[in-house]
């Protein structure tokens, strides 16, 4: 094992920081080599062997962006840091979208300080050779992570190309995409494969908080802060700590969130209800949403300055519609999944005919409605195969009507109603399956066994 001591560069033109930040860095084992201008920088760099760089924006050579774009292009796998003046969100935003790993802004906060150094170096771990093979399991092999995206589109592989060099860094990622897209399984790979991995992640459905109880469910409070605060809470800020915070559907997120969220960002810190100080927090922030944001922000519902630094890096998630040649993978993958779930029994098959008929289904909730669909089919499925039929999608034809008559009928229906008669079909399908054992057919169905009696029930089923 090699013992040698991290190599960190400090590049900054006032000496007292200097001094600070090499004093803080050595006593966290690393060896520093300090820098006051650019030029100094770039020879210092030349001999190799860092670790990590910290670099002020400010240089009376020039500026530490510059320092950034350089490292970014000719050293990829050194994470570079900047410092930033205090409340200077823009040169923040900036500094990530040119390839900088993170920022602490000044007065630099040496605990914030440490963590962030800490969470680079878990980067650098690894080997560049061991750097090159993890990104060569982006193409597809078994026991990378990556495989949880099922797929080989083209559209899938630069996403999953994306999710790799996403998650060797701290920049806020907006993950956008269609309802039932995989946008949360994208944001929790970007945690397993980031220096976090070992961190909680924790995703929020920021439409699902009441709006009077946010502020305490995100920053949290103080006993005795407000009526029924009857014990200190944690909010979802300090549970994220180390870790990855995912807000998911952060358009509904209301305005007077929006601009406390925009301070935690940048301050690095939250102050709980009842609180008279703030608590430092060490939380990387992805954000997912179906609803475009920049609309809103044109009709000022969202803030274009929470907007920018969210948005640092967008990394949208293909729809069904536009990876279709997937739709086979996943179809396999989900029916085998499906049939341990259920009976621990062969996934059944898929015949030619249904395949194409799931092929050119219109997905309006993508990867969400294939897996409803495939649970129906098996439901349905009398033998081995699955035939168009037991798809029960809106153009089979699923009783011995004719396709004129059938479409006809279903237009003189209400969509409830025709929902409904297919929910009946598969409850009785699934009793005579399971040979009018209810438990057993509950199970089938992947419902609770009071629900499954609720609903025979409902429709008068004996």
């Amino acid at each position: 094992m090699n013992n040698k001591p991290q190599h960190v560069l400090v590049v900054d033109d006032e000496p007292d920081i200097r001094e600070l930040l090499h004093l803080t860095l050595s006593r966290m084992g690393l060896e520093v080599t300090t820098a006051e201008d650019l030029g100094e920088a770039r020879r210092a760099l030349q001999s190799g062997g860092f670790s990590f760089c910290l670099t002020d924006m400010r240089l009376p050579d020039g500026n530490g962006l510059d320092l950034v774009e350089e490292i970014s292009e000719k050293h990829p796998n050194l994470p570079t840091a900047v410092i930033t003046a205090h409340g200077k969100i823009e040169d923040a935003v900036y500094a990530l979208k040119m390839g900088a790993f993170d920022f602490v802004s000044k007065p630099v906060d040496l605990a914030v300080l440490r963590k962030l150094v800490n969470t680079a170096l878990k980067i650098r771990q690894e080997e560049p050779d061991e750097v090159t093979h993890a990104q060569e399991k982006v193409i597809g092999s078994s026991d990378s992570m990556l495989d949880k995206l099922t797929g080989a589109s083209p559209a899938i592989k630069q996403c999953k190309t994306m999710i790799a060099k996403l998650a060797r860094s701290q920049a806020p990622v907006l993950v956008s995409g269609e309802s039932g897209s995989g946008k949360e399984l994208a944001a929790r790979l970007i945690h397993d494969l980031g220096p976090r991995a070992d961190g909680p992640f924790i995703p929020v459905n920021c439409g699902a908080i009441p709006t009077e109880l946010m502020e305490s469910e995100f920053f949290g409070h103080q006993k005795g802060s407000f009526t029924g605060a009857n014990v200190d809470k944690e909010g979802l800020f300090q549970a994220s700590d180390g870790g990855t915070l995912l807000l998911d559907e952060v358009a509904d997120l209301p305005l007077h969130m929006q601009v406390k969220l925009l301070r935690v960002i940048q301050e690095k810190a939250v102050m709980p209800i009842g609180a008279r100080e703030e608590v430092p927090v060490d939380v990387r922030i992805l954000s997912a949403t179906h609803q475009p944001l920049k609309p809103l922000v044109e009709e000022s519902k969202f803030r274009s300055d929470l907007y920018f630094r969210l948005n640092v890096i967008e990394l949208h998630m293909p729809g069904l519609q536009e990876r279709v040649e997937d739709i086979p993978l996943l179809a396999n993958r989900f029916l085998a999944e499906i049939s341990k779930q259920w009976s621990d029994e062969e996934a059944p098959l898929i015949s030619d005919e249904a395949m194409e008929l799931l092929k050119s289904h219109n997905y309006t909730g993508n990867v969400r409605e294939l897996i409803n669909i495939l649970q129906r089919a098996i439901t349905m499925c009398d033998g081995k195969i699955i035939q168009p039929a037991d798809l029960l999608l809106e153009h089979v034809e699923v009783t011995d009507a004719s396709p004129a008559e059938t479409a006809e009928k279903q237009e003189d229906e209400s969509l409830d109603s025709y929902m409904e008669g297919i929910e009946k079909k598969m409850l009785e399908e699934a009793l005579r399956n399971a040979r009018y054992n209810k438990t057993r057919a509950a199970e089938q169905l992947g419902i609770s066994f009071r629900s499954f009696r609720y609903k025979l029930k409902k429709f008068g089923i004996e």
